[in-house]
C-alpha cells in the first residue's frame, strides 16, 4: 500500500487540500491518503473556517509521496518559519514530494526545489522569481515532472498532476477509470498552457471542439492542418489562432501529444509492435513514434513497456 500523506498548513485552500483524496482515494486499495499538520493542531484555512486532522508531522516520516497543497505560508523574504521547517526536515530521502500552486513556494524555502524546474500559478511567477532566482521556474506549464519532485499550477493542475501520478504509478487505463469516476478530463499534458485567452468561445463564434474530438477518433489518419480546417469550416489561418485561443497549443503539437498518449496506453495494454502501434496512432513510421515517444516520455516505446511491466507487476504483487 502506497501512503500519500497530505501536509495542511496554516492559509490552506480547502479545495486543493481535498485534490489528493478525492484521486487517490478512488484506489484505496493501491493507495492510503492521510493528513497531517505541521505541529499536529488545528489548520487555519483561507475560508471562514478552520479544520483538525488526526495526525501530527511524524507522520510525514512514513511517506511514500508527500503532497503539499496551496497555501498562504508564512513566509518573510522566502524564509519559512521555523514549526514548518521542522515538519519537512522529517520526510525520508528519496520520498515522491508533489505541490500543489502555491505550495511551490514551501518546497522551494525548504530547499527541496534547488537546481531542478519547477513551476507554481501564473499570476505568482514574478513573485516567485523574486523570492527564488536561483530556481529553473516555468509559469506556462500546467505540471513539471522532475522525477521524486512534482510541482503544478492553479487549482484544476492539481488534479491533472494526481492523475499523471496515477497514470506513471499504474498506467492509462486505471488513470482514465479514477478521472471518469472524478468527472473531469483524463488527460491534459504537463506542457499545456496555464492560461488560455479563450478557453470558452463565444456562442456566437465557431468553435474547433467538435473537430478536435473527430480528430481524436481519426488519429491514425494523417490529419494534415487543411483537413482539420475543412472539417471546422474554417480558413487554415482561422482554425489555427481559434485552437491555439481555446487549447493552448498548436494543432500540430497538441496531434502529437495525443498520438504519443494513445501509443502509451497501446504499449501498456497489449504486445504489438512498434510499427503496428505507430500505425495505429498515426505516425507515420516507427522510427517517427520512436523520435516523438523519446522526447515526450523519455524513453524508447519499448523500454517503457518494459518498465511499466515491470513496475506495475510489483506494485500488483505487494
Amino acid at each position: 500500500m502506497h501512503r500519500v500523506v497530505v501536509l495542511a498548513l496554516d492559509g490552506v485552500y480547502p479545495f486543493e487540500l481535498g485534490i489528493p483524496k478525492r484521486i487517490f482515494g478512488n484506489l484505496d486499495d493501491r493507495y492510503e491518503v492521510l493528513t497531517c499538520s505541521a505541529d499536529g493542531g488545528p489548520v487555519r484555512t483561507c475560508a471562514d473556517y478552520g479544520i483538525t486532522v488526526a495526525h501530527g508531522p511524524e507522520l510525514l516520516a512514513t511517506a511514500d509521496t508527500v503532497i503539499i497543497p496551496s497555501c498562504d505560508p508564512a513566509m518573510t523574504d522566502g524564509e519559512l518559519d521555523r514549526v514548518t521547517l521542522d515538519a519537512l526536515a522529517m520526510i525520508r530521502p528519496g520520498t515522491r514530494i508533489v505541490s500543489i500552486c502555491t505550495g511551490a513556494f514551501v518546497l522551494a524555502a525548504a530547499g527541496l526545489l534547488d537546481g531542478r524546474p519547477a513551476t507554481t500559478h501564473w499570476r505568482l511567477a514574478e513573485d516567485f522569481r523574486r523570492r527564488f532566482p536561483h530556481i529553473a521556474l516555468d509559469p506556462d506549464v500546467l505540471f513539471v515532472d522532475d522525477g521524486d519532485v512534482l510541482t503544478s499550477a492553479g487549482a484544476a493542475s492539481g488534479i491533472d498532476l494526481c492523475l499523471h501520478i496515477v497514470r506513471a504509478d499504474h498506467g492509462s487505463a486505471v488513470a482514465n477509470q479514477v478521472a471518469r469516476v472524478s468527472v473531469v478530463p483524463p488527460w491534459r499534458d504537463g506542457g499545456q498552457a496555464q492560461y488560455i485567452d479563450q478557453p470558452v468561445p463565444d456562442p456566437s463564434v465557431a468553435s474547433t471542439a467538435a473537430t478536435r474530438q473527430w480528430a481524436l477518433e481519426h488519429l491514425d489518419l494523417p490529419l494534415s492542418m487543411a483537413e482539420l480546417a475543412a472539417h471546422a469550416r474554417m480558413s487554415r489561418r482561422t482554425f489555427a489562432r481559434r485552437f491555439v485561443d481555446e487549447v493552448g497549443l498548436s494543432p500540430g503539437r497538441w496531434l502529437t501529444q495525443q498520438r504519443v498518449a494513445r501509443a502509451r496506453h497501446l504499449l501498456e495494454a497489449g504486445d504489438l509492435s512498434v510499427e503496428r502501434i505507430a500505425s495505429r496512432v498515426g505516425f507515420a513510421t516507427g522510427t517517427s513514434l520512436r523520435q516523438h515517444f523519446q522526447a515526450a516520455v523519455g524513453v524508447a516505446p519499448l523500454a517503457y513497456r518494459r518498465t511499466f511491466r515491470v513496475a506495475d507487476s510489483g506494485r500488483v504483487s505487494a
